[in-house]
């Protein structure tokens, strides 16, 4: 028996495609769709030599264009999280705050003797990840906080939102190498802190500059692994010691000096966040 959802009366139509879970799927294939097509086409057909930052960076303004699609085709609004006037407002801070939170914690891990520079690269080794960051920066904060932060507050409210939050972006690293147990917690308060930005503004450039800026300063700068991942940047710094300290394999994301200054800013965010009265709560 076979069904045809064009028989269907318009009303019943429209409460389908308003369904949070339908929403949610939509805009997830909206945004992983247009980067994974491109990076596809990209490696398939263009010599290596050519394929020099600009498939990252198109991809990236693929995955925005695609969520803002979706956002004004299904929920028929303006994506006001990712609308550019007034975006350096928020962009600047968020670059400098991702900073500072990078250079805080190499700073206690210095003073604990557990990081030092080794030498140097090139200078151009700084700029290769670059675009490559760019990508991660848009898409990781698209995909947890304006789709499923969004839609899980929306349902439930601010506080299963943050839980559902950490808990979408710690499976995500799960298969990263060197997961601990401290990564674990660390990806969980970092996923905490990113919401709250998000929250903050309810857009997404302050919680995207805080995410480019931290994963660049490890990526191009100090080479230092980020989530599993090694890093080859300007700099070669290494941290040695023990692997609750240095974070082992997985690096400085599992360390307990990086989580002490994410725990830091996170609450700052989150009381901010209460001050503002941008906490919404659903009974």
């Amino acid at each position: 028996m076979t069904s045809n959802t064009n028989s269907l009366p318009n009303s019943t139509r429209r409460v389908w495609s308003q369904h949070p879970l339908w929403q949610a799927v939509l805009a997830i294939l909206a945004t992983v769709i247009p980067i994974a097509v491109v990076l596809a086409l990209a490696e398939a057909s263009v010599p290596k030599v050519w394929r020099i930052a600009w498939p990252s960076l198109f991809a990236a303004a693929l995955c925005v264009w695609g969520y803002c699609a979706y956002v004004r085709r299904i929920e028929r609004r303006e994506p006001v999280e990712l609308a550019v006037a007034g975006s350096m407002r928020e962009l600047i801070p968020g670059l400098a705050l991702g900073m500072a939170l990078a250079i805080s914690s190499l700073a206690l891990l210095n003073f604990a003797g557990v990081f030092h520079i080794e030498g140097s690269n090139s200078w151009t080794a700084a700029l290769k990840p670059l675009p490559e960051m760019v990508l991660v920066a848009v898409f990781e904060e698209i995909l947890f906080r304006a789709i499923l932060f969004r839609k899980t507050e929306a349902a439930w409210g601010s506080t299963v939102a943050l839980i559902a939050s950490a808990v979408f972006f710690v499976v995500a690293h799960l298969p990263n190498e060197g997961i601990s147990v401290m990564a674990v917690i660390v990806t969980a308060v970092a996923a905490t802190g990113f919401a709250s930005a998000y929250m903050l503004t309810r857009r997404l450039w302050l919680p995207i500059g805080m995410h480019f800026a931290w994963n660049t300063w490890f990526e191009s700068f100090v080479s230092l692994p980020v989530s599993g991942h090694a890093s080859h940047g300007w700099a070669r710094g290494l941290l040695e010691g023990p692997e609750w300290l240095s974070g082992g394999t997985y690096g400085i994301e599992a360390s307990t000096a990086t989580l002490l200054v994410w725990v830091l800013v996170s609450a700052a965010l989150l009381w901010r966040v209460r001050k503002r009265g941008q906490w919404m709560v659903r009974g």
